[in-house]
């Protein structure tokens, strides 16, 4: 019998949140599973109005190929946006990707052979992992808190995995857990990273949606050798379907990412990075931001209420700071994934928290909540259904 599939990919599996949406198919299911932007954060006006300059003014360049590295107006943006943050050194180089996603993948198609360990925060986006997998990595999950990774867990994988070539890491409203990693464990962190000789991959795909709090300073600001990676995107303060995102880094690295890059998808869509341009060179930045947070400080406040409401007592909550998760984490005793199950049935969507997790055997007594898709009505709806299911779970 013939062997349908490579080794890379024959052990991955569907995702579970992929799996858990077709849940959501059911119109009378509410959804807390996904992890998309609030569709009332789109500027669709002005997206169609941009479009349409963009094919009355310069078709062709939108319609015809264009460099991998990505479109030169919008890179030359990113380079004094991201300067002006202090995240851009002399020597480095910034790169145009299909979402941050695409970004991701690239960085261990570059630094990865079969057999090397990734480090990565235990629990982190799944996406990431699965990505990771598919070059036949071995992922090393690294405990985290309110606070981010542990310093000396790190240390320790650190010393266990020798063969580690980078950490991986969501530093701001962390995806699943909303955390975000404090300017000590940062500093921490990244001081490690130097001393065995790793890079750091910074993933901040939802920086610009702090809503309570203040900023901490970005890994790549604080780098000043070379270490780290910044994956940054639009999808979550633009469009995710524009599917633009970026890579920043030291030049001889992102050299050879427009390489791994040529081989798959030649380019990003050239029509998008020209309307991402157009958007941020035309639009008032600041205002558009802050009406992003305003929405989701909004959301985020309107599920913690009804989950302190309607929740036992026995569940804890992330309080996040920005992004769009929580994370709930209920007593060991309790069976987690048989109650995510309990609770589809009952109309209500959770991502089951072993989803997360680098070991996919792992226990997890965790759920993750997002509040940014469902409508005000759902997300009261939803926690107090929520609610009464785990009542009854945990009698």
């Amino acid at each position: 019998m013939l062997k349908p599939f490579s080794d890379k990919v024959a052990s991955l599996a569907p995702s579970a949140i992929r799996e858990i949406l077709k849940f959501t198919a059911d119109p009378e299911v509410i959804s807390f599973a996904a992890g998309n932007p609030a569709p009332e954060a789109f500027p669709v006006e002005t997206i169609s109005k941009l479009s349409a300059d963009i094919f009355a003014e310069e078709p062709i360049n939108a319609l015809q190929y264009s460099v991998t590295e990505g479109y030169m107006p919008l890179r030359k943006w990113l380079e004094s946006d991201l300067r002006s943050k202090n995240m851009f050194a002399d020597g480095d180089m910034v790169i145009v990707t299909a979402g941050a996603q695409q970004a991701i993948e690239v960085t261990a198609k570059i630094l990865c052979n079969e057999g090397d360990v990734i480090l990565c925060e235990d629990p982190s986006f799944i996406g990431s992992l699965n990505a990771f997998r598919s070059y036949g990595v071995k992922l090393a999950g690294v405990p985290t808190d309110k606070d981010g990774m542990l310093p000396d867990a790190l240390e320790a994988a650190l010393k266990a995995n020798p063969t580690a070539k980078f950490i991986y890491t969501i530093p701001n409203f962390q995806n699943p857990t909303g955390n975000t990693t404090t300017l000590e464990r940062r500093k921490a962190c990244l001081e490690l990273a130097k001393k065995y000789s790793v890079y750091i991959l910074e993933d901040n795909p939802y920086g610009d949606l702090r809503f309570a709090g203040e900023p901490v300073p970005s890994y790549k600001s604080l780098d000043t050798d070379g270490h780290v990676l910044y994956a940054g995107t639009f999808s979550k303060v633009l469009a995710p379907g524009l599917r633009v995102g970026y890579l920043c880094g030291a030049s001889e690295l992102l050299a050879k990412a427009v390489v791994g890059l040529q081989t798959s998808t030649v380019h990003t869509n050239i029509w998008a990075q020209m309307l991402v341009y157009r958007f941020v060179t035309t639009v008032d930045l600041k205002e558009h931001l802050k009406r992003l947070q305003g929405i989701y400080r909004s959301k985020c406040r309107r599920m913690l209420d009804g989950l302190h409401a309607n929740m036992p007592d026995c569940v804890t909550y992330s309080n996040p700071e920005g992004g769009l998760f929580i994370w709930a984490t209920m007593p060991e005793k309790y069976d987690m994934n048989a109650f995510c199950t309990e609770a589809v049935k009952n109309k209500v969507a959770v991502v089951p928290g072993n989803a997360f997790l680098a070991d996919e055997n792992a226990v997890s007594h965790s759920f993750r909540l997002n509040f940014s898709t469902p409508t005000d009505e759902q997300l009261d709806r939803g926690t107090e259904i929520l609610g009464q299911t785990a009542k009854r779970f945990f009698k």
